[in-house]
């Protein structure tokens, strides 16, 4: 996908179908697709073969072409069939699903659902059916969802999505549920360990941030070559501080390798800042302090763990807020309609940095080398030169810049070792992007290498680079199985290592400017999960400050998604789902209020004292065509989402997305400017550019007034609402 381009485009199916409910998938079930594998061999008439309900399809053409053979053609972005209900019951060691398929072009996904009800939480989605001209096998492992919805009954059915994309030609024959084989059973197995090894870390990281310890540290100051921890504990026995790396974990340690002994209940401890571990040259700033007393096996844990609270700056960067509240997201140099910059009078933007596209472990041609932990790593100059020029002329206009942090799959690593080691050891394959994988020294090493080579290069005092200002930490989070993929994992254990990729960043661009900031990105979720039950973004926003509260708080802020509840539809005034209660579902351009009064609350807010940054860092209204009508709707979606922004002070900055409208984005019309290669008007503005010049100036009211009939009121005060609790 064009890193140019908005990265949460392809859920938009999904998105408007089923309000933001894209696949409801429990930590501790997972569904298992293979394209190559070769089942065990079932005599032809033992086989009970599965047949398509032609009648049920929906935007897909289905013939049938031999026995239990059939030719299917998507015609639109929600292809899907219904295979005819059972007539006897299913054994239940049949939980394969499994079929030959030839397909003219690979599929996103199939995902496939287990009737009655059809509903997200009853779905399991598989990865892409490839392309492929000859007869090949694809398979999914349904037992754990078989087993919890007792599916199998006589009368029971399935309904198979084939991907969201028109115009691919599909032949499948022969489908049948089947037994699992002797890959599968040893597939299953793990599964099965897994969900228990992480059910086993979420208990005791539960158990750790609700434990009230006697002891505690009470500052980690870091300087040039030393660090400074304070702290206190109190009872009996011999005690001592330990260091925790990143890419250890405090809850299943036992015995605590890096220790120093402590020798008065109250006690302020040096240490060297740098020393060598495991093969590194390792910067302490990076760990956490913890205070444990001392046992024959087994340690015991005595305090919460601190991360850095001050970190001694190498560079005098000037702190910098945006002049206006408008913005752009996924800004590049390179897309053309610079002149939108002055024009729109834009202060802010996000930059998508996909550094796992130019990063690469060993030396070659036009790299630039960079060195971290006594290892040296090389980026392409090329890239790197066309990101300097983003970051360059961004900073010429005084725009202040956050940059996305985004890890690829190991697949689209421009270097295959890069991406063995950075891609998460639980990355399944729905993913768009990976978790960063900070599990073993060697990953952790080269994940901090890419993220100082970005701070030193971009957080200079000569600024020759450009700047970047804040970081945005990877995709809507709360979207996890689709843009930060670490599998089907419990919440708590998902935010555990995300948190950690934020404090990592943190702490590094802390190293070289003060005044850097990271962002957590949630879609409009709120209190309803976009994907899972387990995953909302309230309930990852309580975690997260629920580790500050134990660890120590960090300046991190909020990069907030929040479209309306149909991504194609403008008229966000008309949502549904977003209410004006601190317990709304989602939070729209409808009910911003409910972002506004949550980020000024006092527990809310950074050392409880200062209102944490909030961008709307992706976020825009959609033509539905470049109809007068359309193009109406759009503009006044946005006039209302405005209006209401004027009156919310807690809200920072409004990045547009898409800037220009693309053909990558499954049919949205979102942007401020046409589609570049549009017949009549290629890039021309839109009427919404129009009113997002007008905005926050003396044309304000004359621009929007006349976009008040769209939204049916007489006066804007009419669309501000106060929240329930």
């Amino acid at each position: 996908m064009n890193r140019e381009l908005r990265f949460g485009m392809s859920r938009l199916n999904t998105l408007f179908v089923a309000a933001l409910m894209l696949i409801n998938v429990s930590p501790g079930l997972s569904c298992k697709k293979d394209n190559s594998m070769t089942p065990e061999v079932v005599p032809a008439e033992k086989i009970t073969y599965l047949k398509f309900q032609q009648s049920s399809a929906n935007q897909l053409s289905v013939t049938s072409s031999g026995a239990y053979e059939y030719v299917l053609t998507t015609n639109g972005t929600d292809p899907y069939i219904l295979i005819e209900p059972l007539y006897k019951l299913n054994s239940s060691e049949n939980i394969v699903l499994s079929f030959e398929y030839q397909s003219t072009k690979s599929l996103g996904f199939l995902q496939v659902f287990l009737g009655a009800p059809i509903s997200e939480d009853r779905s399991c989605k598989g990865s892409a059916v490839l392309a492929s001209t000859g007869w090949s096998v694809y398979s999914i492992d349904l037992g754990e969802y078989i087993r919890k919805y007792s599916w199998g009954k006589t009368g029971d059915f399935m309904r198979l999505d084939f991907g969201t994309e028109a115009g691919i030609t599909v032949k499948v024959r022969n489908m049948q549920l089947r037994a699992r084989n002797a890959e599968e059973i040893a597939q299953a197995k793990a599964r099965e360990d897994k969900i228990a090894a992480d059910l086993l870390l979420e208990t005791g990281l539960k158990k750790y941030l609700s434990t009230g310890y006697n002891s505690q540290i009470t500052e980690v100051k870091v300087e040039a070559a030393s660090i400074g921890i304070k702290g206190n504990y109190s009872g009996n026995g011999s005690f001592s501080l330990a260091e925790v790396t990143p890419y250890n974990q405090l809850t299943q340690t036992a015995k605590f390798q890096n220790v120093t002994s402590l020798n008065s209940p109250s006690f302020s401890v040096v240490v060297e800042r740098f020393v060598t571990r495991d093969g590194y040259k390792y910067d302490r700033a990076l760990s956490k302090w913890l205070i444990i007393k001392a046992g024959s096996t087994t340690d015991e844990v005595v305090s919460h763990a601190r991360y850095a609270d001050e970190i001694s700056a190498s560079r005098n960067l000037p702190a910098q807020k945006p002049t206006g509240r408008k913005g752009l997201g996924g800004y590049g140099a390179s897309r053309g309609f610079q002149t939108d910059l002055d024009d729109l009078q834009i202060s802010s933007a996000t930059v998508n940095v996909a550094f796992t596209d130019f990063m690469y472990l060993n030396s070659r041609a036009n790299a630039i080398e960079h060195t971290y932990g006594g290892k040296t790593y090389y980026f392409d100059q090329a890239k790197v030169a066309a990101l300097d020029k983003t970051f360059q002329t961004a900073f010429s206009k005084n725009i202040v810049v956050a940059a996305i942090i985004l890890v690829q799959k190991a697949s689209q690593c421009a270097d295959p070792e890069i991406g063995k080691l950075l891609q998460h050891p639980d990355y399944t394959s729905e993913g768009i992007y990976t978790m960063p994988n900070m599990t073993n020294a060697a990953s952790f090493n080269c994940y901090a290498a890419a993220l100082d080579f970005l701070a030193n290069r971009y957080c200079r005092a000569d600024n020759s680079y450009g700047r970047i200002h804040h970081w945005i930490m990877h995709n809507e989070v709360d979207a996890g199985l689709t843009w930060t993929n670490m599998g089907n994992t419990p919440m708590l254990v998902y935010l555990d290592t995300y948190y950690k990729s934020m404090r990592l960043c943190y702490n590094l661009a802390r190293k070289y400017d003060a005044n850097s900031e990271v962002f957590a990105s949630f879609t409009h979720s709120w209190t309803s999960a976009v994907e899972s039950k387990y995953y909302s973004t309230k309930d990852m926003l309580s975690a997260l400050q629920d580790y500050c509260k134990a660890e120590g708080d960090f300046q991190w802020a909020l990069a907030y998604h929040p479209y309306p509840e149909n991504l194609f539809e403008p008229k966000t005034w008309n949502d549904v789902r977003a209410v004006f209660s601190m317990n709304t579902p989602l939070i729209t351009f409808k009910n911003l209020e409910v972002l506004d009064a949550w980020i000024k609350k006092p527990e809310n807010r950074y050392k409880n004292t200062q209102k944490r940054t909030v961008w709307l860092s992706e976020n825009g209204t959609n033509s539905k065509s470049y109809s007068d009508q359309d193009l109406k709707e759009q503009a006044a979606g946005f006039a209302y989402t405005w209006k209401k922004l004027k009156t919310l002070d807690g809200i920072d900055a409004f990045q547009w997305h898409n800037w220009i409208d693309n053909r990558m984005e499954d049919g949205l019309r979102i942007g401020l400017r046409r589609f570049p290669d549009d017949s009549a008007d290629p890039g021309g503005r839109k009427p919404v550019w129009f009113v997002y010049q007008a905005a926050d100036t003396d044309q304000e009211d004359r621009i929007f007034d006349p976009y008040k009939s769209v939204i049916g009121i007489n006066n804007w005060n009419e669309i501000i609402h106060s929240v329930q609790e």
